[in-house]
């Protein structure tokens, strides 16, 4: 069973419509709801691949109860934390041209009451987990030292875990030592403090990543694939799209089937040792 955290959930709306003009009002071609949330996104690819997992939420108020729903629709258990505050509602404007504008709002503020049945419920569900993914931002109310305390618990009760976030709260995380963590470039290139301008700048920064305690690290690199560094050494995939409608959810949904060579289709996916270390990067990180 693959265990999800993600402490700040979201309902989204995503609106499609012709072009973004701002002043006019704009008719809607179509529109979707979705439980939303880096952790959400995870147990929603290990659902969708026959796989059981359970989702540890702190919700509240009807956008909360309409996630829940959301969710068991889907076949997804939820281990709901409840919370004073309304579960936040994201709002995504797609063009028809491709580009995605979203809007995301701040979250409630959890109480330190709120903060330790979260811990607490993260202990108590992870005793049949093989992994733990622990993703997203922090709420209001959690130090960046959260996710730190929670790696530790995990680690203490002998479970594995995965993290997917950014700034100081990766960086003080990683000082307990978490299995995997899964930056895009742009985190990445946060982390390590410098910009990235090719697929070896990305292994050096992930390198480093794991030099400051992460057991791996598999960064995501947009277009341009993703490259996995652990103990063994350092690959590189990338895999053929013919037309991007959207990227959102990319790289939470691999971290839910994190490769390794062996587990891909060479047919689909190409996967190599020779990491091209020259390959600049489509979109370099500044």
């Amino acid at each position: 069973m693959i265990l999800t955290v993600t402490p700040n959930p979201s309902l989204d709306r995503t609106y499609e419509v012709p072009s973004l003009d701002r002043g006019e009002v704009i008719r809607a071609t179509g529109e979707r709801m979705d439980p939303g949330g880096k952790g959400v996104n995870v147990s929603r690819a290990v659902a969708a691949a026959g796989q059981r997992t359970v989702a540890v939420l702190p919700l509240g108020g009807a956008p909360g109860a309409l996630v829940a729903d959301l969710l068991d629709a889907q076949g997804i258990e939820v281990a709901r934390v409840p919370v004073a505050g309304a579960t936040r509602s994201n709002i995504a404007l797609a063009e028809a041209d491709g580009v995605l504008t979203k809007i995301n709002a701040p979250g409630p503020e959890l109480s330190a009451a709120e903060q330790e049945l979260l811990l607490e419920t993260v202990r108590s569900q992870s005793v049949h987990a093989s992994w733990i993914a622990c993703c997203g931002s922090l709420p209001r109310g959690l130090a960046p030292s959260w996710y730190a305390d929670l790696v530790a618990r995990a680690h203490a009760a002998g479970a594995r875990i995965a993290l997917d976030t950014s700034g100081p709260a990766l960086l003080a995380a990683l000082r307990e030592r978490p299995d995997v963590v899964k930056p895009n470039a742009e985190e990445l290139a946060e982390a390590v403090g410098r910009p990235l301008a090719t697929v070896g700048d990305a292994v050096k920064a992930a390198e480093e990543l794991r030099e400051m305690g992460a057991g791996a690290v598999l960064a995501s690199l947009g277009a341009d694939g993703q490259v996995l560094v652990n103990a063994s050494g350092a690959w590189f995939g990338s895999a053929r799209v013919d037309a991007v409608r959207s990227n959102v959810g990319a790289g939470d949904s691999s971290l839910s089937v994190m490769p390794t060579p062996s587990d891909l289709d060479p047919s689909a996916v190409t996967v190599t040792t020779q990491v091209p270390v020259d390959l600049v990067l489509k979109e370099p990180v500044a």
